[in-house]
């Protein structure tokens, strides 16, 4: 595994950050605010933003931002963390992106309702990934992009392809990953990484090793791991 599709990986686990933003009100200093978010088939970060929110101001002030994610740890300055550095924009796919946020925080729903809330997407320029004590990398985009694949295409086939005919493989997956018994699976997001299934109510991730490109790749992929977890 490249440091890169570490990196990537990392971030896929995690769903929400401190976002830091230039403060429009007090110019030339950081402003930190803690957002969830959840990631594109490039795995960058998509938040969904309130335009009297005072990030959103500062953003369209000026659009450089980074986004803090971190382990809880009893010494959290021994623990693993990524600050993604980059530039928020308003997506190129609003209504792909809004279905994707829309799987993984379904209560988002009633903040679009609200009229004054919108996505951006935050395209990275520069990555620095702790993994633990002395193990930190400055990572570039180039270095943390995904293989080029298809599947942000298929991800919604795939996705009702696995809850309406291999539920049962998913369950399976959940049993062995997570050790995590689940009356009711769901996978809600896969990509070239792995898959996100959301089982009685909480989010688990299944990475894929290697990376997949296709729709067929991933699912053979998924096939072998509910194998893998029906034999153990």
């Amino acid at each position: 595994m490249t440091s890169g599709s570490e990196a990537r990986r990392y971030l896929r686990r995690h769903r929400y950050g401190v976002l830091a933003t230039l403060s429009k009100a007090c110019a030339g200093y950081p402003f930190g605010s803690v957002t969830p978010f959840v990631l594109d088939h490039q795995a960058q970060p998509v938040i969904l933003v309130s335009r009297l929110a005072e990030h959103t101001k500062n953003i369209a002030a000026d659009p450089r931002v980074s986004l803090l994610v971190h382990e809880p740890a009893p010494d959290i300055q021994a623990g693993s963390r990524l600050t993604l550095i980059g530039d928020a924009a308003v997506p190129a796919d609003p209504d792909g992106i809004k279905r994707r946020y829309l799987r993984y925080l379904p209560n988002a729903e009633r903040l679009l309702a609200l009229g004054d809330f919108s996505f951006y997407v935050i395209a990275a320029r520069r990555l620095r990934f702790v993994g633990g004590f002395g193990d930190i990398l400055w990572l570039t985009p180039e270095n943390y992009a995904p293989p080029a694949n298809r599947l942000a295409e298929e991800e919604e086939a795939l996705i009702a392809h696995m809850n309406q005919r291999q539920a049962p493989d998913l369950r399976a997956c959940m049993d062995y990953f997570h050790k995590r018994p689940a009356a009711k699976v769901e996978m809600i997001g896969i990509d070239c990484d792995g898959c996100d299934v959301r089982a009685d109510g909480k989010i688990l991730r299944v990475d894929f090793d290697p990376a997949v490109t296709t729709a067929e790749e991933a699912r053979a992929a998924l096939v072998a791991l509910a194998k893998d977890g029906r034999s153990s």
